[in-house]
């Protein structure tokens, strides 16, 4: 499969219910995906994650937006045609009123591209060892 290079000023934007199901994508999601709105909505937020993204990395990333932390990360999304793209995200959680967390707000934006061969082998190593202790 073929690697999707984003845009410069693409701002590929969800927003997720406390499960992790899409309940905004905006229109660069759309594009980047390759999936129409409503193949999105009310889908689980993994209909775009990556066989080559290890599960530690998004562990971690829902533990931190849990307790209410922002958090930065690189992520390889798998596109609806199979085709991927690399993304540098912000992921956080959105409040009510009273201080509790409603859903998770997420933009993700064009990662630098020196970091991703560093990124590539240390997620390698993590999925190596995640394949190995199942």
């Amino acid at each position: 499969m073929e690697e999707i290079f984003l845009a410069k000023d693409a701002l590929i934007t969800s927003k997720t219910d406390l499960k992790g199901n899409i309940i905004y994508a905006n229109n660069d999601f759309l594009k980047y995906a390759g999936y129409k709105v409503d193949e999105l909505l009310y889908k689980s937020h993994n209909i775009v994650r990556h066989e080559d993204m290890p599960r530690t990395v998004f562990k971690c990333l829902w533990d931190y937006i849990q307790k209410g932390d922002e958090i930065f990360a690189f992520v390889k999304n798998k596109a609806k045609d199979g085709n991927f793209y690399w993304v540098f995200a912000n992921v956080s959680a959105s409040f009510d009123a009273n201080g509790n967390i409603i859903n998770y707000y997420s933009v993700r934006r064009a990662p630098n591209r020196k970091s991703l061969p560093i990124i590539e082998e240390v997620y390698k190593i993590l999925l190596e060892k995640e394949q190995k202790s199942g």
